[in-house]
C-alpha cells in the first residue's frame, strides 16, 4: 500500500473530498515525523509504536582489506507492533 492508496481509502470511509483526505493523511506523517525528530515516542493504540533509538558507535574491520574502520554513532528508527497487531498477524 502506498500513500495514494490511504488517501483512497480515507476519502471512501469518511466522506471528506479526495482534497481533504490527502490533506489529512499528510498531515498525520508530517505529525509523526516531527514527534520523532524531536526524540518522543509516538504510540498508535491497537497499532504500535515508533521510537528513535541511538546506536553506538563501533570499531569494525573491512572484511576484503582487514582495515579497522569505525562505525560512528546513529538514530534508528524502531517500531513494535501492539499485542492487537501481532495476533492479527497471526490468526
Amino acid at each position: 500500500m502506498v500513500r495514494v492508496d490511504l488517501v483512497e481509502r480515507v476519502y471512501e470511509k469518511t466522506g471528506f473530498s479526495k482534497k481533504e483526505a490527502a490533506k489529512a493523511v499528510k498531515l498525520f506523517f508530517e505529525l509523526i515525523k516531527e514527534s520523532l525528530e524531536k526524540g518522543e515516542e509516538v504510540k498508535l493504540s491497537g497499532f504500535g509504536s515508533f521510537k528513535v533509538r541511538t546506536r553506538k558507535s563501533l570499531q569494525t574491520r573491512n572484511p576484503k582489506t582487514g582495515e579497522q574502520i569505525e562505525i560512528s554513532s546513529r538514530k534508528t528508527l524502531i517500531f513494535k507492533p501492539s499485542g492487537i497487531l501481532r495476533k492479527l498477524m497471526n490468526r
